[in-house]
């Protein structure tokens, strides 16, 4: 039986009682704008991000996006003047666009928590996940974690060009095209005749001397750009395939899936192969046991290692998500850990930071409140 859908009033009430208790929990209420500049949106998420925001101009501030997530002004605001540590909470609308009729929302609340704390990454991942797990115990909800820090780290250790690590970097939240290079790097997958024949012709041939050839210039890109393009492609042809128990191990990560102290262990094993992985498995250790000392069991907690890859592009390490029992509804809440964006929006500066949101009109409806 589909739940009651909650009125607006529910919905508010719903969210000024999650805001409470996350200001009982010792963080600050924080606001940020509804209108957010869109060049530092799109910087962080790429252009992708216009088929799920709504951008407009302004013509005074100039592009400006409907505010996705509450997260990156959060950020930003603590990072040109925030206390450390410190714990923000905020409540407010959230849009997202959506590309077909369905029954995801296209602007709703959004209720979240944010800890800035350099102390003990640790147990500020446990904090947040404790917390959340405490806030909706009654819904019966499925709790859902990874790390995108083991993903990352392995990619990290691979034995092959930066080149490479960086494409498969940039693609590590697009599972589909993260395999492709996995698969091309490795040399699993053979490059088509086509390819490896344009790929000779730009070897033997100057580029500046074959743009010529082929007529005037159409497009945003400069003849330096298409040359240094193709320089690099070039370069990575002629670069030797990833080891391939490498390309192995980072693929059986891809798939790695169970109890956490269970993937702990296997992650830990993995380290021989990718060195990488051992700082990584030391830390989901040391995350377990603030876990435990919350009251969350690492066995019976469900882990995947690879969750958190189709995510907004800011998680790189702990995530974490609550479901209800319809496979068709959204998470009720989200979070995960993302220090690397306190770096890129610090100007130079940086804090270990987790947070996470919770949407009160899901909560809401499976309390089957009107």
């Amino acid at each position: 039986m589909t739940p009651p859908v909650p009125t607006k009033a529910a919905i508010r009430a719903e969210a000024e009682r999650l805001f409470q208790a996350f200001q009982a929990a010792g963080a600050v209420p924080v606001d940020a704008d509804i209108l957010l500049p869109a060049e530092t949106l799109l910087d962080l998420y790429g252009e992708d991000l216009r088929a799920r925001a709504y951008v407009t101009a302004d013509p005074l501030s100039g592009e400006m996006m409907l505010r996705p997530d509450f997260t990156v002004p959060v950020v930003q605001a603590h990072m040109a003047h925030g206390a450390d540590p410190a714990r923000y909470c905020y409540m407010g609308e959230v849009f997202r666009r959506q590309d077909h009729l369905g029954p995801r929302a296209r602007d709703y609340l959004q209720v979240g928590y944010e800890v800035f704390d350099r102390a003990n990454p640790a147990a500020a991942d446990a904090e947040v996940f404790a917390l959340f797990t405490r806030l909706l115990r009654p819904l019966n909800l499925r709790a859902a974690t990874g790390d995108m820090g083991i993903l990352t780290a392995a990619v990290q250790s691979l034995d092959t060009s930066i080149a490479r690590k960086s494409a498969l970097m940039r693609h590590i939240w697009r599972p589909a095209r993260f395999r492709a290079l996995l698969d091309r790097f490795s040399g699993r997958v053979p490059q088509s005749a086509s390819r490896l024949m344009l790929l000779d012709r730009m070897a033997s041939h100057n580029a500046m001397e074959l743009m010529e050839q082929a007529g005037p210039l159409i497009g945003l890109r400069g003849a330096d750009e298409i040359a240094a393009r193709a320089e690099a492609l070039v370069l990575d042809a002629a670069a030797p395939p990833v080891p391939t128990d490498q390309a192995a191990a980072l693929g059986q990560i891809l798939t790695l899936s169970g109890r956490l102290a269970d993937v702990t262990a296997a992650v830990g094993q993995m380290a021989a192969t990718l060195s990488g992985l051992a700082e990584v498995a030391a830390r989901m250790a040391r995350r377990m046991d603030e876990l435990a000392e919350r009251g969350i069991d690492a066995r019976t907690l469900a882990f995947t290692a690879a969750h958190g890859q189709t995510t907004l592009e800011y998680y790189d390490g702990f995530v974490f998500s609550f479901h209800g029992a319809n496979p068709e509804m959204p998470p009720v809440a989200t979070g995960g850990r993302y220090d690397a964006l306190t770096a890129r929006l610090g100007a130079g500066r940086s804090i270990p930071a987790v947070g996470g949101v919770i949407r009160p009109a899901l909560v809401a409806m499976l309390r089957g409140e009107r």
